[in-house]
């Protein structure tokens, strides 16, 4: 009986090639994993092409759902992104793929895990971090870092001499993820960070010179951290990505060209798109903004960016998230209320924000008189406060009498 390997199968052009290429290197049959965690492809279609590319099974499975509230939802609560930019599509889904494809392995009695993931990405870190943290006796077969094929050209060509159907070309040799929370562009003419990048590409936003001569407004309401309305109508988490996914992508939200700094150490140009994920993540810090207190919100501002580096990282199955995560929701338990945005040609404007917990109070914060608050008291605070920038400033003066 043959050694079977479970390949993680999109259909792209990687994967696509793969299943030949493990039929003439190993001696193993191949099953083939498509995990669908909201990508608009046809599952139909890449089953069939899954089957008569060589591959003896083809699990089809729809984690969607699971995607976004398990794994989105929980770094929307942390406003965690990548070099200030990056709402991390793409790091998110990788660690429940992963997940699934050790389930299928152990399922299938198979030892080995194949993927399509290039020996210069991020992407080959956090499936195998996130498989070894799951069982580690499961052994990878990367064939970006073994085979004789060295750049997607050459991958196009060998698809080619064997008669493979892909749906790419040299002209069109992007390399595109997509999944419900975002789209993202890589390779081709866009390596060159001296060119604009062509708007012909967006699967997701209207061009912001294209989108509508007048402004939307969306209100979006949060209980502890998690939306749960989205113009008073309540939805299930994956439902609000999609209706955000529209409002913001028919305004021209969610764009972001960035050059950023690879796990593996180099630096990459990427276009993102993320309409829905934009929008949300800008209407929770506005939310946090007036139900955190200032040192507990100053010190989120700090594990926001751990928590994006992290995911960024691969390191999802990890003590350091779950502790992540306990503050992250200890922190998220007064941010309870709703937010109106105003969207405008890829802009994002604050309407209105209100919640029962809001620390402001108008009655403080005003210029004039207040129970809590009492002019006088200012002189000795600042009296205090300035006194070790005084005593400083005494120790200077005395070094030159």
């Amino acid at each position: 009986m043959k050694e079977k390997v479970v390949l993680a199968y999109s259909g792209g052009l990687d994967t696509s090639i793969i299943i030949a290429w493990l039929k003439e290197n190993y001696d193993m049959d191949v099953v083939a994993a498509c995990i669908n965690v909201g990508q608009e492809d046809d599952m139909k279609a890449i089953e069939k092409k899954a089957m008569s590319s060589g591959a003896v099974k083809i699990y089809i499975e729809n984690l969607t759902a699971q995607f976004i509230k398990e794994y989105v939802f929980k770094g929307v609560k942390a406003n965690a992104t990548y070099e200030g930019k990056y709402l991390l599509g793409t790091a998110y889904a990788r660690p429940l793929i992963a997940k699934k494809l050790v389930e299928i392995a152990h399922k299938e009695g198979a030892k080995y895990i194949c993927h399509g993931c290039t020996g210069k990405g991020n992407d080959q870190v956090r499936f195998e971090v996130a498989i070894a943290a799951i069982d580690p006796s499961i052994k990878i077969i990367a064939p970006w870092r073994i085979w004789d094929i060295t750049s997607r050209e050459d991958a196009i060509d060998y698809a080619n001499a064997r008669g493979i159907e892909i749906n790419v070309s040299k002209e069109k040799i992007y390399s595109v993820d997509q999944n419900l929370w975002h789209a993202s562009h890589e390779g081709g003419d866009i390596e060159d960070f001296k060119n604009d990048h062509k708007r012909e590409m967006y699967l997701m936003v209207t061009p912001p010179e294209q989108a509508p001569d007048e402004p939307t407004l969306v209100e979006i309401y949060f209980e502890k951290g998690i939306a749960t309305k989205v113009n008073g109508v309540e939805l299930e988490p994956i439902d609000i990505v999609k209706i955000l996914n529209k409002i913001g992508g028919e305004n021209g939200i969610g764009i972001v060209d960035l050059v950023e700094n690879r796990l593996v150490g180099m630096k990459s140009r990427g276009i993102y798109e993320t309409p829905g994920g934009t929008v949300l993540y800008a209407a929770h810090k506005e939310l946090e903004e007036i139900t955190i207190d200032k040192d507990t919100l100053h010190y989120k501002y700090q594990v926001s960016q751990k928590y994006g580096e992290l995911v960024y990282d691969g390191l999802w199955f990890t003590t350091m998230r779950e502790a992540l995560d306990a503050f992250v929701d200890k922190t998220q338990e007064t941010v309870t209320g709703s937010v109106t945005l105003k969207l405008y040609k890829g802009n994002i404007m604050v309407a209105s924000k209100e919640s029962p917990n809001a620390l402001y109070d108008a009655s403080i914060s005003s210029f004039g008189a207040s129970v809590l608050y009492d002019h006088k008291d200012a002189e000795g605070f600042i009296n205090l406060f300035s006194l070790p920038s005084k005593i400083k400033a005494y120790k200077h003066l005395n070094n030159f009498k």
